[in-house]
C-alpha cells in the first residue's frame, strides 16, 4: 500500500537473501518454533512482534526456512487470528493517532489530508479483506466508533 498517494517512484528497503534452508547455527527445531510462536500468540504478540523476538532472543531468523510456514499461516492453523487484519489495524492506529492531534491543532491541514488518505487506505483494504472472507461484509469504517475498534 505504499506510495498510493504519493509521487515516488522506485523501490526501497533492503531485500532478504535468497536462501532455502535455515543456518546452521540457528535453533532449527520445527515443534519448538511452533510452540514459541503458539505461546507468544497467547501473550498478546503480534505476528511482526513475534518475528522480531524469534530473531532476536531465540535465534530464529526466519521461522519460514524452519518451520516451513508462515507465522500467520501457524497462527490460522491453530485458530489465533485477530478480529482485523494486522496492517489495517496500524492504519486504523495511525488514524486514531491524527484525530488525536486534529481535536487540538483544528488549522493543521497537511495532517487533515493525512487523515482522509490514511481513511480512504481503511477503506479500500477493508473491501480487500471483504472479498477474501478475513472481514465481515457489514463492516464499515465509521470515524466516531474508530476509538472502539481500536481499543
Amino acid at each position: 500500500m505504499a506510495r498510493m498517494h504519493s509521487p515516488g517512484r522506485g523501490k526501497s528497503g533492503s531485500t532478504k537473501p535468497l536462501v532455502d534452508k535455515a543456518p546452521e547455527w540457528s535453533n532449527s527445531d520445527p515443534k519448538a518454533v511452533t510452540e514459541l510462536i503458539l505461546s507468544l500468540a497467547e501473550d498478546g504478540y503480534n505476528t511482526a512482534s513475534i518475528g522480531t523476538i524469534l530473531r532476536d532472543q531465540h535465534a530464529v531468523p526466519d521461522a519460514r526456512l524452519v518451520v516451513g510456514k508462515r507465522i500467520g499461516q501457524i497462527l490460522a492453523e491453530n485458530d489465533i487470528t485477530p478480529q482485523y487484519p494486522e496492517d489495517m489495524m496500524s492504519l486504523m492506529r495511525r488514524a486514531l493517532r491524527l484525530i488525536n492531534h486534529l481535536e487540538s491543532n483544528r488549522k493543521d491541514l497537511h495532517n487533515s489530508r493525512q487523515l482522509e488518505l490514511t481513511e480512504s487506505k481503511i477503506r479500500r483494504l477493508s473491501r480487500y479483506y471483504q472479498g477474501r472472507g478475513q472481514l465481515d461484509t457489514e463492516w464499515a469504517y465509521k470515524r466516531d466508533q474508530l476509538r472502539l475498534m481500536v481499543e
